[in-house]
């Protein structure tokens, strides 16, 4: 059974509170969960002592256990002093998908022609003389 520490949704339509719980990995989200650890309010200001309130000591120790913090858990552990946080690297989210890549070229295509089209009548332009007017 693997076990995560992670954020269970309570509150109202817009006003989320989340409790820090630990929980088998496979029971849902708001679901059963084998024991609560604290909450957290991200609605109270980032400086604020009750924006994070959790058993710091039964933290660690079900992480000592093996319970895996979720990201956001992770990270609000880590400014707490327990665990740390090392942030993913997944270099190919921030690329386009390939509907863009199509767009992009085909604006690439465009542009191309039309700065050929620009440039081709300027040198196509006869030169004429002032002389053959008069």
């Amino acid at each position: 059974m693997s076990l995560k520490i992670r954020l269970a949704r309570g509150g109202a339509k817009k006003r989320p509170v989340y409790r820090v719980v630990v929980a088998d990995s496979r029971s849902p989200r708001d679901g059963r969960f084998i024991e609560k650890l604290g909450r957290f309010n991200p609605l109270v200001a980032k400086d604020s002592d009750e924006r994070f309130v959790v058993d710091l000591e039964k933290a660690a120790e079900w992480m000592k256990k093996g319970a895996q913090p979720t990201d956001r858990v992770a990270r609000l552990l880590a400014e707490r002093g327990v665990g740390t946080f090392v942030a993913g690297n997944n270099p190919k989210k921030g690329e386009p998908g390939q509907k863009a890549r199509e767009r992009a070229a085909e604006r690439a295509e465009r542009e191309e022609a039309a700065a050929a089209a620009a440039a081709a009548p300027a040198e196509e332009a006869p030169v004429e003389d002032a002389a053959a007017d008069a």
